[in-house]
């Protein structure tokens, strides 16, 4: 996945050391994340995927997850993340790193919708099927 020059403690130490903010901003231009379009499009490269069988596999509307990759759409639902996340093929710890990036919370164990889609992601199962086994087990279903 994305991966930086520095650590976030190596930012933080030299902000606050930093008299000169534009100087700061610089010379750290490198450290800042892209946009979600643009982290999406790297995943896409690393994992040689098109935008189209990916939006294919996620069960999104067309033209909504154009928009999502595409930046005119910059704050998806959770759940339109996590179909995302799965039609990507990412694992779990890459949904996670998805999630927060997204400024969405991470799947957490201990809440029974999450540990369904941990245990889809874990067992590679597709959008269609990760929703049937919501579906089956009560849950609410990833899209309407």
């Amino acid at each position: 996945m994305f991966k930086f020059g520095k650590s976030t403690g190596e930012l933080f130490t030299e902000l606050k050391a930093e008299k000169n903010l534009e100087d700061w901003r610089n010379r750290n231009r490198e450290e800042f994340v892209p946009s979600l379009a643009e982290y999406l499009e790297k995943i896409l490269a690393e994992k040689n995927l098109s935008k189209h069988e990916v939006i294919e596999r996620s069960g999104l509307n067309r033209e909504y997850a154009y928009h999502i990759f595409s930046g005119k759409k910059t704050n998806p639902s959770r759940p339109k993340v996590l179909a995302l996340a799965i039609a990507l093929g990412l694992n779990l710890d890459e949904v996670q790193y998805l999630l927060r990036y997204a400024g969405q919370g991470i799947l957490y164990p201990r809440n029974e919708w999450d540990a369904v889609i941990i245990s889809a992601v874990e067992q590679k199962l597709s959008v269609m099927q990760t929703n049937e086994l919501l579906h089956d087990l009560g849950e609410t279903i990833l899209l309407d």
